[in-house]
């Protein structure tokens, strides 16, 4: 079976993330040290322990998260000698989670990802000050009408897609104001339910441009090695194995949305036949259903998961 390894985003952490695996495997709790030695930071307690308040903080999530999902993946190499460039034909993560596909690939070194991430996450908080900007999903809206509606809603401000995470979900972001427009807007139109969303930040807009900015100097001092396998963008959704494209397209992806929909359905065409959460939560496997209900998604994020997943090898 032809297999794709993605990777989850930011709203997947949980207070306990990685407890298990750390537990279970050696492996996992020198990943997590390594994370911590790199941020000259204890995050690998923070996420065992909380508080969710600081765990949930951007600065904090997106290294989080990438911790865990390559503790994941180094267990499934120590313990079933899973490699990517024989176990798989792609790899691909949502937002931060591209730069969890990158590592896993090794197009970055672990230390880089965990450092990029955590200015990342702290270059998207001050891009905007806190409460002039917000995000809110489009439930039951497709990407033509959840655009029409960002469209009609900005009056001059900034409204537009973040994420295309799947039929009937798409993330709308920009000024506060043009977000409660839009808001109202959906319910005029009949969409099924719109929310605004738990963020710190209105994410993955062109309010992040001074985020954008902070990254390319980062990424610009970094080395990218190509990845064992190609990576499938967030901003162009086909594949990438170039240093150099990875590194605009990091940029890039900051500011612009997160074609995950298209994601997946690329991988599917490609002949993909089963996506492999890796990490914490189960976010892309739910997302995958919805794409396209004959494409399996499976979920592997703790002991038990990595035993079920090795016997399908």
């Amino acid at each position: 079976m032809t297999r794709a390894f993605v990777f989850p985003g930011q709203g997947s952490q949980a207070v306990g993330m990685g407890r298990e695996l750390a537990e279970a495997f050696e492996v996992a709790r020198h990943t997590f040290e390594e994370v911590d030695d790199a941020l000259n930071q204890r995050l690998s307690r923070l996420m065992v322990e909380g508080p969710e308040a600081d765990l949930t903080l951007t600065e904090n999530a997106q290294p989080a998260l990438m911790a865990v999902s390559v503790a994941v993946m180094r267990v499934l190499a120590s313990e079933g000698g899973v490699d990517l460039s024989k176990h798989a034909s792609f790899v691909a993560g949502h937002s931060l989670g591209e730069y969890s596909a990158l590592c896993a690939a090794g197009a970055f070194s672990l230390a880089d990802t965990a450092r990029l991430l955590k200015l990342r996450g702290q270059a998207m908080q001050k891009a905007v000050p806190v409460g002039q900007g917000a995000m809110a999903a489009l439930l039951g809206a497709d990407l033509d009408q959840a655009q029409a509606i960002a469209a009609d809603a900005a009056q001059g401000e900034v409204c537009s897609i973040a994420n295309d995470n799947s039929v009937g979900q798409v993330v709308i972001s920009g000024s506060a104001d043009a977000i409660d427009r839009a808001i109202a807007l959906a319910a005029e139109r009949g969409l099924k339910r719109s929310v605004r969303l738990p963020v710190s930040a209105p994410f993955h807009c062109p309010l992040m441009q001074p985020a954008a900015d902070a990254m390319a100097e980062a990424l610009a001092s970094v080395t990218i090695s190509a990845p064992v396998v190609p990576v499938v963008a967030n901003v162009t959704a086909s594949a990438v194995s170039d240093p150099n494209a990875i590194r605009q397209l990091l940029v890039e992806q900051v500011t612009g949305m997160v074609r995950w929909r298209e994601c997946v359905l690329f991988m599917k065409e490609q002949g993909v036949e089963r996506l492999v959460e890796v990490g914490s939560g189960k976010v892309l496997a739910g997302l995958t259903k919805r794409i396209d209900k004959d494409m399996a998604a499976v979920p592997v994020g703790t002991p038990a998961d990595v035993e079920s997943f090795l016997k399908t090898l």
